[in-house]
C-alpha cells in the first residue's frame, strides 16, 4: 500500500546550526481530502532561512513546529484529487504543506500555477513567497527613485537576487554583497548588478580590491570589528562612491553595522532577514544604532504574510517581467525527500547557489 513519507521535528536545535538528529523521517497514509479540499502530490519543497526560526520554542511572528509536527515548508504539486469546483485532477498548485511527499489543503490555502509560463519549481522562487518579499520589501517599503543606490546582501539568494533585478528595472544602481568569486560573478555577469562586493575576500566582481586589509584574517581586521567589516566597508566605499540610499537587509550582524556607517541622510532600510543570527550562541549587539538617528533613516522589519494585499499585485507584475526577461533565477536541488534536513543545514551555512529546493517527483 502506498504511504507518506515525511519529515518531522525530532528535537529543538542547540544554540548553533541544526545537526540531522533533530529531524525524523515518518512514515503515514496518505491524506484523503475532506469537501472543499484538494490532495495534492508535492513535486518540490522550498527550504527557507525563516524555517531555522520555527524550529526554537522562543515567540516569534509565527507559532513554532511543535516535536513531532511535520516541518513548515513551501510546495509545488499536482493535484491527484479535487473536492472542490476551483481545481481539478492534474492542476499544479503551490502552497504550504510541509516536508512530505503528499498533502491536503484548503482550497483557499493553494494557489494555481501556469507551468507554461514558468517550470513549476520558480514558484517556490521568482514567482513566489521569495519574490514577493523582494517585491514589498523593495518597491512598497524602500521606494528607491531612479538614480538611487541600492544595496542588498545575500545578494545570490533567492530573495537577493530578485531584489537587484528589481533595483534595475526601476533605474537604480545596484550593488550586491555575496560570499565567494562565483556568486559575485553571477550577479553581476547573469543578473545585471553593477558590481557585487566578495565580503569574504574584500574583492569587488571586476578583482579590484580594497585598498587596505587585504587579508581578511590578518592582523588589521581588528577585535572589535569582527572578521570582514574593514575589507566590507572599503570595497562598498568604492561599490557606492555617492552613498547607499536603500538597503535591503538579509544577513545582519557586522554587515549591517558597516552599511548603517555608509548610509545617505534619508535613506531606507528594509529589513528581511538576519541569517546570520539565526545559529548564533550570542546575539550581534548593532554599534551604528547612532546613523539611525544622525541620517533620520527609515528602517522597517517586514514579514511578507503581513501584507497578502499586495501579493496579486506583485505576482503580476513579477510575472510579466520573468515573461519579458528581465527576471533570472538559479537553483540549487537536493534529490529526494530524505535529503531535505541536510540540504536545510548546508542553505544555512551559505553552500547553496540561488534557491535551495528538494525534488521529489
Amino acid at each position: 500500500m502506498a504511504v507518506n513519507h515525511r519529515i518531522v521535528l525530532a528535537s529543538r536545535p542547540a544554540p548553533g546550526l541544526p545537526v540531522p538528529e533533530n529531524f525524523r523521517i515518518e512514515e503515514a497514509p496518505i491524506p484523503a481530502p475532506a469537501e472543499g479540499q484538494v490532495q495534492v502530490r508535492v513535486h518540490y519543497l522550498s527550504l527557507d532561512p525563516y524555517m531555522r526560526g520555527r524550529m526554537d520554542a522562543a515567540k516569534s511572528y509565527a507559532k513554532p513546529v511543535e516535536i513531532g509536527e511535520v516541518m513548515v515548508g513551501g510546495t509545488v504539486g499536482e493535484v491527484t484529487e479535487s473536492r472542490h469546483p476551483k481545481f481539478a485532477k492534474g492542476d499544479f498548485v503551490a502552497g504550504s504543506l510541509g516536508w512530505q511527499e503528499w498533502g491536503v489543503a484548503d482550497a483557499r490555502a493553494v494557489t494555481k500555477i501556469d507551468p507554461q509560463l514558468a517550470p513549476i519549481s520558480a514558484y517556490l522562487g521568482t514567482l513566489g513567497m521569495p519574490g514577493i518579499t523582494a517585491w514589498v520589501g523593495l518597491l512598497d517599503i524602500a521606494q528607491p527613485r531612479a538614480g538611487e543606490t541600492v544595496v542588498v546582501s545575500a545578494a545570490s539568494g533567492a530573495v537577493g537576487s530578485v531584489v537587484g533585478q528589481l533595483a534595475k528595472i526601476r533605474g537604480c544602481r545596484a550593488v550586491g554583497i555575496a560570499g565567494g568569486k562565483a556568486k559575485c560573478d553571477y550577479v553581476v555577469h547573469e543578473l545585471g548588478f553593477d558590481v557585487c562586493i566578495d565580503y569574504k575576500a574584500g574583492r569587488l566582481r571586476d578583482g579590484q580590491v580594497a585598498p587596505r586589509n587585504m587579508n581578511p584574517e590578518g592582523p588589521d581586521s581588528g577585535e572589535r570589528e569582527g572578521r570582514y567589516p574593514l575589507v566590507l566597508s572599503d570595497a562598498l566605499k568604492a561599490a557606492a562612491p555617492n552613498g547607499i540610499d536603500v538597503y535591503f537587509e538579509n544577513v545582519g550582524g557586522e554587515t549591517l553595522d558597516t552599511v548603517l556607517r555608509l548610509m545617505n541622510p534619508f535613506g531606507r532600510v528594509a529589513v528581511c532577514g538576519m541569517i546570520s543570527q539565526y545559529n548564533a550562541s550570542e546575539i550581534y549587539g548593532v554599534r551604528e544604532f547612532r546613523s539611525i538617528l544622525v541620517n533620520r533613516l527609515r528602517v522597517q522589519g517586514f514579514i511578507v504574510s503581513d501584507r497578502m494585499e499586495l501579493w496579486p499585485k506583485a505576482l503580476a507584475e513579477l510575472g510579466g517581467w520573468f515573461r519579458e526577461g528581465k527576471l533570472k533565477y538559479r537553483e540549487s536541488v537536493a534529490q529526494g525527500l530524505e535529503a531535505a534536513p541536510r540540504a536545510f543545514i548546508g542553505m544555512l551555512r551559505g553552500e547553496n547557489f540561488g534557491k535551495q529546493l528538494v525534488r521529489l517527483v
